[in-house]
């Protein structure tokens, strides 16, 4: 990437695979990818559209802080029910409980996005309403059988086989499988031209 006559350096900041395709797909394919080692405990009573900005903000102060002379893009996703926020499933009982309880409702992904950049930073937030239908339990059985459920925010992956549960959608598709390509392009182009 080059501003004016000086190279520019665009660093995603996250290990998530689905947001490098999606910035690939839009043409903006990064010269590094570097994760952030933060701390993504949720703070007592933090609410989900709050924990989802925070957490993009210090990713991108931690790698920013590492590459000053870079344009360094993070993110993070948040899926809520109500105020209770959905943890990126790690066990079966985890990702069984998350669509257990995304069945049959409404819920919202949160996507924060943080661009930083010569000492500024533009942020953005993106909320997605996202309405699963009813699931009988050979559903919830076979897909939690087919492992894709791991390390995902809210236990599933609406890019794979969970893309059946959804009924409806409200927003960006982008967002809820990792990044709102349309304001992520957004926030580089603006970064790029400061």
């Amino acid at each position: 990437m080059t501003r004016g006559s000086d190279a520019m350096t665009l660093i995603l900041a996250s290990a998530s695979p689905r947001r490098l395709m999606l910035l690939e797909q839009i043409g903006r394919k990064p010269d590094l990818v570097l994760a952030a080692d933060i701390d993504e405990t949720p703070l007592k009573g933090e609410l989900p559209r709050i924990h989802a900005d925070r957490l993009a903000f210090e990713k991108a102060q931690v790698i920013a802080n590492q590459h000053p002379q870079a344009v360094v893009l993070a993110a993070d996703t948040v899926v809520a029910c109500g105020r209770r926020i959905l943890p990126k499933a790690e066990t079966e009982q985890e990702a069984r409980d998350c669509i257990d309880l995304l069945s049959g409702r409404r819920h919202r992904v949160h996507g924060g996005m943080v661009v930083m950049a010569h000492g500024k930073a533009w942020h953005r937030h993106v909320e997605t309403i996202v309405r699963f239908k009813r699931l009988a339990r050979d559903e919830v059985n076979a897909y939690i059988a087919s492992d894709e459920w791991r390390g995902k925010a809210g236990g599933y992956a609406i890019q794979g086989r969970a893309g059946a549960f959804v009924a409806s959608i409200n927003g960006s598709y982008t967002n809820i499988v990792g990044l709102c390509v349309h304001e992520a392009d957004k926030l580089i182009a603006a970064a790029l031209s400061a």
